[in-house]
């Protein structure tokens, strides 16, 4: 099994999930975050005085999947969140050794 966590432009959100929803992507979650870095297109920068600095809002999209479904995944992501421009977001893939529902205490189904 591997976690994908997907870091994408929050106006993008709505277009990835209902991409994933038609892979029939199960168990997803989505967070809302702050991103900071050069990366980042300076039309697309707010102000915090909070953090101090500059940073772009943006949204976090996490799922496990199975090993078999990884490359289509990542490729709905990049599919539906690419803007063409500087800042789109990044996707990360790391290995689960184990996942277990809180429910009945067993190993979680692969996805």
């Amino acid at each position: 099994m591997k976690l994908i966590k997907a870091y994408v432009r929050n106006f993008m959100t709505g277009k990835v999930l209902q991409a994933l929803k038609d892979l029939n992507t199960p168990r997803l979650t989505v967070i809302g975050i702050k991103a900071l870095g050069d990366e980042i297109s300076p039309d697309q920068l707010q102000v915090s005085a909070k953090l101090g600095t500059s940073y772009t809002s943006m949204d976090k999209i996490e799922l496990i999947c199975n090993d078999e479904c990884v490359d289509r995944v990542k490729d709905c992501i990049i599919n539906s969140a690419r803007t063409g421009y500087k800042g789109d977001g990044l996707i990360a893939v790391s290995p689960v050794e184990e996942a277990i529902s809180i429910r009945t205490g067993k190993k979680a189904a692969r996805g």
